[in-house]
């Protein structure tokens, strides 16, 4: 289309302020909304993003943790074999030192076996020998009784006969006496009543006549007599009278007041009974209360005596208490001391034992106690050379010390190593002064001076000789013994 074809712009009306705004407000809303869509997109693609990068790092992890697995499983499995070997190793020495046990226990058992049967027919004979022995004994026994008892019969008839004749001689003598006795008695016995009648009849007639003559001399006394009490008793009666009379009123007087002094008397009895029994009950109370006052002055004593002796027991109990409190306090502390000492020994002990750990090698990991090297020929000359008898209180000391028995098999095979590697270097340091002094004669033999001709030399030759002394042949590799450190410290102990 040609320029005159166009249609001539026509001049744009001017916009107001209200418009200006209007389309400002759209273009910034028009902004805002791109600018959220722009973030939605964004965010919408690193979520997706993320998702996918967490995607591919678990399937890289599941990946990375399975071949992890296969190396580990093959590790492991390798370790497993190794211990298994280890173990399979342990368990066939373990076996084989318990094989060895049972045979050594059956082997004894054995032994012991025959030893018991051995014993018994011992015994059995030593009692068939002794019961023979007890046969003849009692068979000896009994003839010996038998003769014995022989003779006692015989000596005890013998003197039987002898003690009965001599019985019946005495017997017929003592017969005899006391027939003769008899006779004498039954003489003497009528001479006697003879003589007594006789002084009887005389006694009796002279008797008679002094009694008749005392009883007439007697009538006429009391005939007299009774005169004189008649005559008196008259005059008595005659002058006593009147005084009858007053005798009779007084008398009757007299009972009255007797009978008063009896009552009197009976009230003054019952009054001294009363007193004296009230006497008598004080002083039984002054005896009863002096006897308590002394018991309790006694039982006051003894408590003084106890106290002042629960005292001193007191005081020799504190005294003994604080003694034994400052004993036990020292050797308190020198215990803890001790068992500190221990613990720091133990711990050290340990810590050497992991050190020494470290450096052991694949054969002392899978066998760390040696075998005996001996022969179990060897073995059983070892323990005939041993002089020493086993006591019971060695037995006991040896049965505390078996659960060292391994730590000392390992102490001995390192003393043993020690002792070789010692000698081993005392071998090496010999040869090494000998190459040290045979390369000293080689450059003083290479070099000429005044000093080296003045020692040996060898370029010095007279008669094909050197002055050199000829060394020894070389020796072989030496063959070292080797002897168990249990074995030699059994014959030194």
């Amino acid at each position: 289309m040609s320029k005159k074809g166009k249609k001539p712009k026509l001049p744009k009306a001017p916009l107001s302020d209200e418009d200006q705004l209007l389309i400002f407000q759209q273009k910034m809303l028009a902004d805002e909304e791109a600018a959220k869509k722009k973030e939605r997109l964004l965010t919408q693609f690193l979520k997706d993003k993320l998702a996918k990068e967490e995607h591919n790092s678990a399937l890289n992890l599941n990946k990375i943790n399975t071949q992890w697995r296969t190396i580990l499983r093959e590790v492991k499995t390798r370790e497993l074999h190794k211990d298994i070997e280890i173990l399979s190793q342990t368990f066939e020495r373990v076996v084989d030192c318990k094989d060895s046990v049972i045979k050594s226990l059956a082997k004894d058992l054995t032994e012991a076996e025959e030893q018991y049967a051995h014993a018994l027919r011992s015994h059995l004979h030593n009692i068939d020998q002794l019961l023979a022995l007890q046969r003849r004994r009692l068979g000896l026994l009994e003839e010996n009784y038998n003769m014995e008892l022989e003779v006692l019969t015989k000596e005890f008839e013998t003197e039987r006969k002898s003690i009965i004749d001599h019985h019946e001689k005495e017997m017929h003598y003592l017969q005899d006496v006391f027939m003769a006795m008899e006779q004498n008695y039954i003489d003497s016995e009528y001479e006697s009543k003879l003589e007594f009648q006789s002084m009887w009849d005389d006694l009796k007639n002279k008797n008679l006549e002094e009694k008749h003559f005392l009883r007439l001399q007697l009538e006429n006394i009391v005939e007299d007599l009774w005169r004189r009490f008649q005559d008196a008793l008259k005059n008595y009666t005659d002058a006593t009278e009147d005084r009858k009379i007053a005798f009779e009123y007084l008398k009757v007087k007299d009972e009255k007041s007797s009978k008063e002094i009896e009552a009197q008397m009976k009230k003054i009895q019952k009054l001294q009974e009363t007193i004296g029994i009230l006497k008598g009950k004080i002083v039984a109370h002054s005896r009863e209360g002096e006897w308590q006052n002394q018991c309790i002055r006694n039982d006051k004593e003894l408590v003084h005596v106890q106290l002042r002796k629960l005292k001193v027991q007191r005081t020799q109990a504190r005294t003994l208490s604080q003694e034994n409190l400052v004993k036990l306090t020292l050797e308190s502390n020198s215990t803890l001391k001790t068992l500190k000492k221990v613990v720091e020994k133990g711990e050290k002990i340990l810590k050497l034992a992991e050190i020494c750990r470290k450096f052991e090698t694949e054969e002392e990991k899978v066998l760390p106690f040696y075998s005996s090297v001996l022969t179990p020929e060897e073995q059983e000359e070892a323990k005939l050379q041993n002089p020493e008898d086993i006591t019971e209180d060695l037995a006991k000391i040896m049965m505390d010390y078996a659960g060292m028995e391994n730590f000392w098999k390992r102490y001995n095979k390192v003393k043993l190593e020690v002792l070789s590697l010692q000698h081993r270097r005392l071998q090496l340091l010999d040869i090494s002064s000998k190459l040290r002094e045979m390369l000293k004669q080689y450059l003083d033999g290479i070099s000429v001076s005044d000093e080296v001709l003045s020692h040996l030399n060898p370029l010095f030759i007279v008669n094909h000789r050197s002055n050199l002394p000829q060394l020894p042949p070389p020796s072989a590799q030496p063959v070292y013994n080797v002897i168990e450190a249990a074995h030699i410290a059994s014959h030194i102990l």
